[in-house]
């Protein structure tokens, strides 16, 4: 069976038969995976009222643990974004009642961001949708299958830098 891919890969290869075009076979696939899960994530996730991008930050407080909270620069290192545009997903969300900004009691000049009871209960909501989806867009896989993936996934990103992660004690 052909895809998308396939026929791009051809093309070059009638074209420039003497390019390497084999990185394209996944690349390719890789970006189209995630166009069609990006399409898939926000038609989901637009029932709890956010965009994917404040998903991410209210999902990144969550996992944080309790208490939920996360100053921006933890936040935006976090997300790979820049200040700015982490700044105006803070104000998005502190607009909806889902984060709150806690002024650092030893530094004013610092705050923390934290999840609102409201932020709490929707985003334990949207999780489970977007694990729903995700797990829905690897359903042809075998659960051996998706380790490999996740394995072959993983030794790409580590030859990347600022990929590798040290996790505290």
């Amino acid at each position: 069976m052909r895809d998308h891919v396939d026929f791009v890969v051809a093309q070059w290869a009638d074209v420039m038969p003497e390019l390497d075009a084999s990185s394209m076979e996944i690349f390719g696939r890789m970006i189209r995976v995630q166009k069609h899960l990006e399409r898939l994530r926000s038609e989901a996730l637009s029932q709890y009222g956010f965009k994917e991008g404040e998903f991410d930050v209210l999902a990144t407080l969550r996992r944080s643990g309790s208490p939920y909270r996360l100053t921006p620069t933890e936040l935006y290192r976090s997300l790979l974004i820049t200040s700015g545009a982490m700044t105006n997903r803070l104000v998005r969300l502190e607009s909806a009642g889902m984060i709150e900004r806690i002024a650092d009691s030893q530094d004013k000049r610092s705050s923390q961001v934290a999840l609102t009871e409201k932020g709490k209960a929707l985003i334990e909501q949207a999780v489970k949708t977007h694990t729903e989806v995700q797990n829905g867009v690897l359903d042809g896989l075998e659960p051996e299958q998706r380790q490999i993936l996740a394995g072959l996934l993983k030794k790409i990103l580590l030859n990347l830098s600022d990929e590798k992660v040290v996790v505290p004690s």
